[in-house]
């Protein structure tokens, strides 16, 4: 089973120190939600477990590697990663930015196999994108393309699927088609992390909470024990009465 573990990680941006200390270990088949407030170290947190930034101090791996010290053509395969600033400058459909979840796999000079385009029309099925597929990709709506750019790092199949505010530019059903999505990856065995200021939906679909603030873990367990009310006053300086509840929409 995929493991992705955080031993003792430090990161710095400048003097200042975003994250300090984060121990922890995550496991395949499993949704994680990484919550909160502006500043905690969410993006940075999934940019070390991504290695696209080295820790200034302790270490990350994927299956007792180091993340950055990963070839760069199998660390693609391995880890797929959304930003939350995510998006594309090239006027090509949808469905061909979609595909480029499926270029690690790619040998050299070769075309996309059946495999591939199986992965390339379920992922765009999945996000509810099927209709969008032939339009050119900087034609659609910030939400769309937020849906097309999933599409894209649900096509690579990846056993790690980390990603920043997923649902931010969703209206309420494609959030949630969005966050069933995610809950079939970890339920195929992928380990699924995600940043998420929508804590409805944390507490909704999360098997684990990791809530950080000021760069450390506060606290680390299921969302109902994570995103009790102690916890919202002490961290996010509001008042939930009850604590944080899993919204009650549904598809």
């Amino acid at each position: 089973m995929t493991r992705l573990s955080f031993q003792e990680a430090g990161f710095s941006h400048g003097p200042r120190r975003v994250l300090r200390e984060i121990g922890l270990t995550l496991e395949g088949g499993a949704m994680i939600a990484l919550c909160g407030p502006n500043g905690a170290g969410k993006s940075t947190l999934l940019r070390l477990a991504a290695g696209l930034a080295a820790p200034d101090r302790g270490g990350v791996e994927l299956d007792g590697e180091p993340v950055w010290r990963l070839e760069a053509r199998r660390r693609a395969r391995s880890i797929a990663y959304l930003p939350a600033d995510a998006r594309s400058a090239w006027p090509m459909t949808a469905r061909r930015i979609a595909a480029l979840g499926r270029i690690p796999h790619l040998k050299p000079l070769r075309r996309f196999g059946v495999e591939d385009e199986a992965a390339i029309e379920e992922a765009l099925r999945r996000v509810g994108a099927e209709a969008l597929a032939d339009r050119v990709f900087n034609t659609l709506s910030t939400g769309e393309q937020a849906r097309i750019l999933l599409a894209r790092a649900l096509a690579t199949r990846a056993p790690v699927i980390l990603l920043d505010e997923p649902t931010a530019a969703l209206d309420p059903r494609h959030q949630l088609a969005v966050m069933e999505a995610l809950k079939a990856e970890a339920a195929r065995g992928a380990l699924v992390v995600f940043a998420a200021h929508a804590l409805e939906l944390a507490a909704a679909y999360a098997d684990r909470v990791l809530l950080l603030d000021e760069g450390r873990l506060h606290a680390d367990g299921a969302p109902e024990a994570v995103l009790d009310e102690a916890a919202m006053k002490a961290v996010f300086g509001v008042t939930t009465p009850g604590g944080v509840r899993p919204t009650k929409m549904r598809l």
